[in-house]
């Protein structure tokens, strides 16, 4: 089975460069089934219910997260009725959402999708260690298929997960940091891994805002408004592909997209 994910979608260009690619992506590597971290779909700062069904009509059978998931006010008022939707599981108990989802792919395959946030230069919340021990111990009874977005800053975070998870997920991908990594692949119990899947949206900026304010916050030390950049745009992600009998990653492959 191949499943794709997508990384970190940046405001309305990321959302156009998923329009514009994502359905030739889908049929050029065969995907069956799409996820795709969300947190800074609208308006480069978390996630609302209108753009949550845009990205779901581009194709997208799940949203995964991050820090910035509660970004706009408005995700409480769904953020508990969206089976397709999950934020961090590391989160306290009693932070509305939910941490992870069980979705049928093609003939009716459980897909499991399971999202932890990292500690390091993060805001502090649970350990994801534990939560993700937990929780994937829980999934092995109803899924083979375990889909890992761990959404952390320090890149000895992220390998240590894979490495801990190894052999127990079919994948640990990273987020959050907006730069694709070229360390992916299978490692040795049949997990898929790699530190950064990248983001979707303004190529010529940074990490999705305009380059311009950047530059003048870090010269002058001041703060300063962040404004999603325009085209030209880029779609990060990676294909996973996986036995379905097993659930062990059999191969992970970059796909860096481009358009004016």
């Amino acid at each position: 089975m191949n499943l794709l994910f997508i990384g970190d979608v940046v405001g309305k260009p990321g959302r156009t460069a998923l329009q514009r690619l994502l359905k030739d992506i889908q049929t050029e590597y065969a995907v069956d089934f799409t996820i795709c971290n969300c947190e800074n779909a609208a308006g480069g700062n978390g996630i609302t219910k209108e753009v949550a069904d845009e990205l779901y009509g581009y194709g997208i059978n799940c949203l995964t997260s991050g820090n910035h998931i509660w970004d706009q006010r408005q995700v409480f008022e769904f953020i508990e009725h969206d089976a397709r939707l999950v934020r961090p599981a590391n989160y306290p108990i009693g932070t509305p959402g939910k941490g992870f989802a069980v979705l049928k792919g093609p003939g009716g395959v459980p897909i499991a999708i399971a999202n932890f946030s990292g500690r390091i230069f993060m805001p502090p919340i649970d350990d994801p260690f534990l939560a993700a021990n937990k929780i994937v111990t829980q999934l092995s009874s109803s899924a083979k298929i375990i889909f890992v977005d761990f959404h952390a800053e320090a890149t000895s975070e992220k390998i240590a997960l894979g490495w801990f998870l190894d052999g127990r997920v079919s994948a640990v991908c990273g987020t959050h940091t907006h730069v694709q990594t070229a360390d992916e692949r299978v490692l040795p119990a049949g997990t898929a891994y790699i530190s950064d899947v990248g983001m979707t949206g303004p190529k010529d900026s940074v990490l999705g805002v305009k380059k311009e304010v950047i530059i003048k916050k870090f010269l002058t030390g001041l703060p300063a408004r962040f404004e999603t950049a325009g085209p030209p745009l880029q779609l990060n992600a990676v294909l996973l592909t996986v036995d379905a009998t097993t659930g062990k990653a059999e191969a992970i492959t970059r796909i860096q997209k481009f358009i004016a």
